[in-house]
């Protein structure tokens, strides 16, 4: 590995022969005794202003002695470092820490005056809550570091920086209280963490393939917020958080699927009101993954299972439809899933037309053309209504929802009932850093039932959930 020889020419050479690039910019002066400097910056993500107050007018006026030490206590930037390798003075560059070289000193300085271009700290759109913080995650990870630090003001806090791509360099917090969290699944991140190997990570979505257990599981196996107050309660139970730079998005693990039926609002409120809307959130799924599969069923293979005067208004919409009940279906889906993709592309401006359009125009038009019946367009607009109950689970939830309806115009009834074990089954089966994903239901765990569904009040919950493992169990006396 090569390092700083102290000859300017040489070590400025060799600094640019790694960074070639034109927005690569030296600056070469001399102080009031004589000494010649190199200043090595990036154009673009170095704050020059910064620059030549912090470094550059305190050294043009240095006249002391010739010793990286002194010449460190003349600059003025809080953030100073030394450095040897060539390539770590590199790295240093690219992100937009400025390098001073010097002649007959073997050692560079590195500043820290780099530009940051953030959003300000605001209400994440994911994440709305109606009572409680409304601050949310921003793509700096410092900032994110701070407000995690504003909420946990304990010296047992721990936040180990990693750097995971290649080209990239992306830093990754790792989050977790000591004697808390358990050691091993501390280290087991951050092993998988180290054992990355990829160019370039640009969003904390491209660490969830390499922290899960099954990668390619149609469930998710890695908690996601946005909210620092969240993030920093899961830690205080025992998980262990990932910040990522560039990303709003947090990560937890280890993940329970219990969690995306909970919402921060739910410790604001009286608990059974928390627990009516738990409950309500589990059946909104429940109903938007299997009406449309049961409707379905119920046209091709068991009509007994409708009242009568419901089967009669359902013949009488269905008697000059062309297409089958699962082709219909199907349709109905198809159009709905574009309408979404659509509204969700397109300029903020013409959503409003869109869904004017979507559901007026095309809805009514379908119906009274009589290619799709009245009960399909309700059935489906209902079950896409009931999936944002849960929007963390959107995405799982959809699939199944078109497996679900495939299996029961094929195979009816008996087929959803057998899918049902199956997903029950490698739900059961499937764990994550040590914690099953469908605890404390599987196994059952009867202490940490008491904030899983069902919401008991704060007294009720001194001990941290038994499922995390944690050696520090109690959190309330």
């Amino acid at each position: 590995m090569r390092t700083v020889t102290g000859i300017l020419k040489r070590d400025t050479e060799a600094l640019k022969k790694l960074l070639p690039a034109e927005d690569i910019l030296t600056f070469a002066f001399t102080s009031r005794r004589g000494l010649d400097f190199v200043c090595v910056y990036a154009d673009p993500v170095t704050d020059k202003e910064l620059l030549g107050e912090q470094l550059i007018r305190p050294l043009l006026g240095y006249d002391g002695e010739k010793s990286a030490d002194m010449i460190a206590k003349s600059i003025t930037s809080p953030e100073i470092r030394l450095q040897k390798e060539t390539e770590k003075l590199a790295e240093e560059v690219l992100a937009g820490n400025p390098v001073l070289l010097w002649e007959g000193m073997d050692t560079a300085i590195v500043a820290g005056t780099k530009k940051v271009f953030v959003r300000a700290v605001a209400e994440p759109s994911t994440d709305v809550a109606v009572k409680g913080p409304r601050e949310g995650f921003i793509e700096d990870v410092k900032i994110n570091t701070s407000l995690v630090r504003r909420r946990l003001k304990t010296g047992e806090l721990r936040i180990e920086m990693l750097e995971v791509g290649r080209r990239s360099k992306t830093v990754v917090a790792v989050c977790y209280l000591a004697g808390t969290s358990v050691q091993k699944t501390v280290d087991g991140v951050k092993k998988k963490l180290r054992e990355i190997d990829i160019d370039i990570v640009p969003d904390s979505s491209y660490l969830t393939h390499f922290l899960s257990s099954r990668p390619y599981s149609l469930v998710k196996q890695i908690g996601t917020t946005e909210k620092p107050d969240i993030f920093c309660a899961k830690i205080a139970e025992g998980r262990v958080g990932l910040l990522v730079d560039g990303s709003p998005i947090a990560l937890t693990v280890p993940y329970l699927i219990v969690e995306d039926f909970q919402s921060s609002e739910d410790y604001f409120v009286p608990p059974y009101r928390a627990t009516f809307t738990r409950l309500l959130r589990l059946l909104s799924v429940f109903v938007a993954v299997y009406l449309p599969a049961f409707y379905v069923s119920a046209q091709l293979f068991k009509l007994q299972l409708f009242p009568v005067r419901l089967l009669l208004t359902i013949a009488g919409s269905i008697r000059d439809i062309p297409f089958s009940p699962s082709l219909e279906m199907l349709l109905v889906l198809f159009v709905l899933e574009v309408l979404n993709e659509a509204s969700v592309r397109m300029p903020k401006y013409v959503g409003m037309a869109l869904s004017v359009v979507g559901a007026l125009v095309l809805g009514e038009t379908a119906v009274s053309a009589g290619f799709v019946s009245t009960p399909a367009i309700i059935i489906v607009a209902f079950s896409g209504i009931g999936l944002y109950a849960v929007p963390n689970l959107i995405e799982q939830t959809s699939v199944l929802r078109l497996v679900m309806l495939l299996i029961a115009g094929s195979v009816g009834t008996y087929g959803i009932i057998l899918a049902t074990a199956f997903v029950l089954f490698y739900l059961v089966t499937t764990e994550n850093f040590g914690a099953p994903l469908l605890a404390p239901f599987s196994p059952l765990i009867g202490r940490d039932l008491r904030d899983s569904v069902v919401k008991y009040n704060l007294g009720s919950l001194k001990l941290r959930p038994k499922t995390l493992k944690s050696k520090n169990k109690r959190r309330m006396k």
